[in-house]
């Protein structure tokens, strides 16, 4: 398998896990259980990325090994920007529902 799918399919699952981590932990910010994954999952792909972009020793190893830095920055890249997208949104969506 191509390792830029599997970065993928890690900072989705990141994502996913820190938006239900920030929905979970900011009440007000939570989109519900489906909407926190799907957020997360987004955001992950995205943070992941933009993450990937800024470091690009985070990509991993050419030939189909597997570093085990590279892992664990995409897992932390992803998480993180599961979780802020997750709030983003969920405060925007409550700021819109109140007004």
């Amino acid at each position: 398998m191509d390792s830029t799918i599997i970065n993928l399919i890690i900072q989705a699952v990141a994502g996913a896990i820190g938006g239900n981590a920030a929905g979970s932990a900011m009440k007000n910010a939570s989109l519900g259980g489906a909407g926190n994954t799907i957020a997360g999952a987004i955001g992950g792909v995205g943070g992941g990325q933009l993450l990937t972009a800024l470091i690009p020793m985070l990509q991993g190893t050419a030939g189909g090994g597997f570093d085990i830095g590279a892992i664990i920055g995409q897992v932390v890249g992803g998480g993180v920007g599961g979780a802020i997208l997750t709030a983003i949104v969920g405060l925007i969506k409550n700021s819109m529902a109140k007004a």
